[in-house]
């Protein structure tokens, strides 16, 4: 009876490990064409990840502008806009869907506009403020380079 027990509790904890695997780490890749990972999502997930990058291009452009306006205001407000806290409303469909990656990338992309809004409510530096924004778009690139979006089929 023990020796059922232990098979049923190993095919149990290799199921677990295959979503696991499959779900938070993997997520729906396949090779793209062009050298890029090619995130396989229904039409309505793929408009949704392309508005936040939208969000964060408006978000970059109001804090370019706010710089050169010295309007510090403008660039913690346009750059909080687009934090940590904006992720809320992505639905964990999505979030299986995502490689474990793309997930860490996406996350530090918007940790580091609540940090650049941070930091310029604080110190009101706008050259402090310039330099964040130039780390934070090298996230930018580096996603562009790395992924891109198609719908399954």
């Amino acid at each position: 009876m023990c020796k059922v027990c232990w098979i049923s509790l190993a095919a149990a904890v290799m199921v677990v490990a295959g979503m696991t695997y499959k779900f938070i780490i993997q997520g729906a890749v396949e090779p793209g064409v062009d050298g890029r990972l090619a995130i396989q999502l229904d039409d309505h997930e793929r408009q949704l990840v392309l508005s936040e990058m939208r969000a964060f291009l408006e978000s970059v452009q109001q804090i370019t502008h706010g710089i050169s306006a010295n309007d510090m205001e403008l660039v913690a407000t346009s750059a909080s806009s687009v934090g940590l806290a904006s992720q809320q409303a992505v639905p964990g469909s999505l979030i299986g869907k995502l490689p474990l990656s793309f997930k860490k990338l996406g996350r530090d992309t918007h940790a580091k506009f609540d940090e650049l809004a941070l930091d310029a409510g604080q110190f009101g530096d706008s050259g402090h403020s310039l330099s964040q924004l130039g780390k934070l778009m090298q996230n930018c690139v580096a996603c562009h380079a790395a992924y891109r979006f198609e719908t399954a089929s």
